[in-house]
């Protein structure tokens, strides 16, 4: 079975899916993509509905994807279950999650319940997971720097033509770094945010999108989520959650720092997370040709401002950017 209106790789898949797997396809249409090479397929056949996932072997790791997905099922997380794999080609046949995500439900009336939902699943992702016997890789100083380095190449030098001047780099790599490695290492989904949170009927949130798991900062994930580069919630109710969060984590003695601490890891840890995604999202569009992404930038780079403000530490980094960087960036908006 060929589409003529598909690409090559998509009419291998369907291959695949017919005459390796014997489903009967009644419709496929595209489900989803992300930020990376994969993308996904919602395929209703004669016996259901399932998502295909296409990952191409030399720019995705699937095997990484199916490792990741039993380590998080079995710490009881709801992820999509993999029916038939095809690593050679790097198909995939998955449980299909539905295509409502937490950002399309997301209300100032249901947020409270939703992220109640998150917050457990991702408390059980932390707890459930053993860093030294689960063999995911460190989220170490020099994976930090890498990414570091993507707000520093695609946003300041390729979108604004803006160098950072090596000091000043120097200490905010030092700052940041530094406070990552202080904090208690877990399990970390890397994206744990409203877009790659499924909402269900039942047993939600349905988690995707897992496949670069390490094992990194306590405060990673919950900065992803409550500190979304998609949605803004209100300072006191991320407070609020924060603080819960945190009571949390220390009544199962996982913590033995005060909130004062925890909030400031929080903060640097959401700072490095979103001047990394300010990175990506440029390099999404110029390198990648995916321009939708430049819309999340000025709510994630208010995070940024947000942080810098309140951190003296911070004061050389926080000068380059209100007077070189936000200037220019906002000329250009």
């Amino acid at each position: 079975m060929c589409y003529p209106n598909l690409d090559q790789r998509a009419n291998a898949l369907i291959t695949w899916l017919t005459a390796d797997l014997g489903l009967q396809i009644l419709r496929i249409e595209p489900a989803s993509s992300d930020a990376s090479f994969r993308r996904y397929f919602r395929v209703k056949h004669a016996e259901g509905c399932h998502v295909a996932m296409d990952a191409p072997p030399d720019k995705e790791n699937t095997a990484a994807f199916i490792r990741n997905a039993a380590l998080l099922q079995k710490a009881g997380l709801h992820v999509p279950a993999i029916y038939r794999q095809n690593l050679e080609q790097g198909f995939l046949l998955l449980e299909d999650l539905g295509s409502r995500s937490y950002l399309d439900v997301l209300k100032p009336d249901n947020a409270d319940a939703l992220y109640r939902t998150a917050l457990e699943s991702l408390f059980r992702l932390q707890r459930g997971i053993v860093p030294s016997r689960c063999g995911l890789p460190a989220y170490d100083k020099a994976l930090l720097s890498r990414e570091l380095a993507i707000f520093y190449e695609w946003f300041l030098e390729k979108r604004l033509g803006i160098v950072m001047p090596c000091a000043v780099r120097q200490i905010l790599d030092d700052y940041l770094i530094d406070s990552a490695l202080q904090q208690p290492q877990v399990c970390v989904h890397r994206d744990y945010h409203s877009r790659n949170l499924m909402w269900l009927d039942q047993d939600s949130p349905g988690v995707i999108d897992f496949q670069d798991a390490v094992i990194g900062p306590v405060t990673y994930d919950l900065a992803s989520l409550l500190r979304d580069c998609y949605i803004r919630w209100p300072r006191h109710q991320v407070a609020e959650w924060l603080e819960q969060y945190y009571q949390r984590l220390l009544a199962d003695r996982m913590l033995a720092c005060d909130f004062r601490q925890f909030e400031r890891w929080f903060d640097l840890m959401g700072l490095q997370r979103h001047l990394k995604a300010i990175g990506i999202f440029s390099r999404l569009q110029l390198r990648d040709g995916k321009p939708g992404y430049l819309a999340d930038i000025p709510r994630t780079m208010s995070y940024v401002v947000d942080v810098c403000s309140r951190y003296p530490e911070l004061a050389e980094f926080n000068g380059f950017l209100a007077h070189q960087v936000l200037p220019i960036y906002q000329a250009r908006l």
